[in-house]
């Protein structure tokens, strides 16, 4: 950031008086700009024991498969990001959706909040951002093609309690080790 979004002025990164982190501030009007992280809300559209996955018609990961999955957009709830972003990426109603995992990403300053919930009719297309959608058994999932590696650990542990009937609330963040590696730190 380099010009302040109130009046225009140059800004400066420095600990502005009762803080304790840098902050982008305005050298004229004192005005503080504070960058915080993205918010994705996604979910896991479930149909007759398969899940429905999307793949990506943009980058990043173009051409890899993922949930439906999406930022939020201001003034709207995370259920409804969730809700929204199955419909514009598979043409899919979700309903029922309940609450199934929070992923803080460190790397890319993004939390994911990830739903479970049933797909309706269990009709699904491509939207604009989908080159195809598909519904997935368990053992059809393309566990090397998955774009994301917050997709990769929420399936896996899905498909854990699927088994049991018993789904539970999980937290986690993922955390990058190297362009290739990451891992996940829990705590459920």
């Amino acid at each position: 950031m380099k010009f302040c979004s109130q009046c225009g002025a140059s800004v400066t990164l420095r600990v502005p008086a009762g803080d304790n982190l840098p902050r982008h501030v305005c050298d004229a009007c004192d005005a503080i700009h504070y960058q915080n992280p993205k918010i994705v809300a996604g979910c896991i559209p479930e149909w007759q024991g398969r899940i429905l996955l999307c793949r990506r018609a943009i980058e990043p990961r173009h051409g890899l498969w993922t949930l439906p999955a999406g930022f939020m957009e201001n003034g709207e709830s995370a259920v409804v990001a969730a809700v929204r972003e199955a419909w514009e990426e598979a043409n899919a109603v979700v309903e029922n959706p309940t609450l199934y995992g929070l992923y803080s990403l460190l790397h890319v300053s993004q939390v994911y909040l990830m739903f479970r919930g049933q797909l309706r009719d269990g009709a699904a297309s491509p939207g604009a951002e989908s080159l195809e959608v598909r519904l997935f058994a368990e053992e059809e999932i393309p566990w090397e093609q998955l774009a994301f590696t917050v997709v990769r650990e929420t399936l896996r542990q899905y498909f854990a309690e699927r088994s049991t009937g018993v789904f539970g609330l999980h937290l986690g963040d993922i955390i990058r080790e190297s362009d290739q590696r990451f891992r996940i730190h829990r705590y459920s």
